[in-house]
């Protein structure tokens, strides 16, 4: 388990997973990761069942051997999650545009509406997709500003207004 990996991840949702099963070991991933707890095989299995999915006829047995399992770098097999969850999205978004332009009631305000809600939910797995696939910054020195100078102007001839008590 990289503990530290999913921390880092957290542009995958749990809606990115075709599985269940995977959808509720992800959730069990992120919430222990984000207490703190250390991230071990029969603490995920713990939290599995604390959870209920082993309720769903999923057996120990079986989430001991997916948590086992080492195939590859988890940011590798994330981005691939979101990437079928962008291309899934887009598939469903294009879908629903498609029944609004099938049905004859619709009305050009309810097309332009639909379709702008539907898009929404595109762009923001859209989103996550680019800020899972984007190179990290490097650390560029930032800047400081330079204090502006005092901007020239007539000179004062007058004290500066103070703060009058009223009663």
């Amino acid at each position: 388990m990289h503990a530290s990996s999913v921390g880092q991840m957290r542009w995958l949702a749990p809606g990115d997973f075709t599985h269940s099963l995977h959808a509720g070991l992800w959730q069990c991933l992120t919430a222990l990761t984000r207490r703190g707890t250390p991230v071990d095989r029969m603490t995920v299995l713990w939290e599995a069942q604390h959870r209920g999915l082993l309720t769903t006829g999923a057996r120990p047995r079986e989430l001991l051997d997916l948590l086992a399992g080492t195939s590859g770098s988890p940011e590798h097999w994330g981005e691939r999650i979101l990437q079928r969850s962008v291309l899934m999205t887009a598939h469903h978004t294009g879908r629903r545009i498609e029944a609004y332009t099938d049905d004859p009631a619709t009305t050009p305000y309810q097309l332009v509406t639909g379709s702008r809600r539907a898009l929404a939910d595109l762009s923001a797995v859209r989103t996550r997709w680019q800020h899972a696939t984007s190179p990290t910054p490097t650390n560029n020195p930032t800047r400081t500003r330079a204090t502006a100078a005092p901007r020239a102007g007539p000179p004062r001839t007058t004290a500066p207004p103070t703060a009058r008590n009223s009663r």
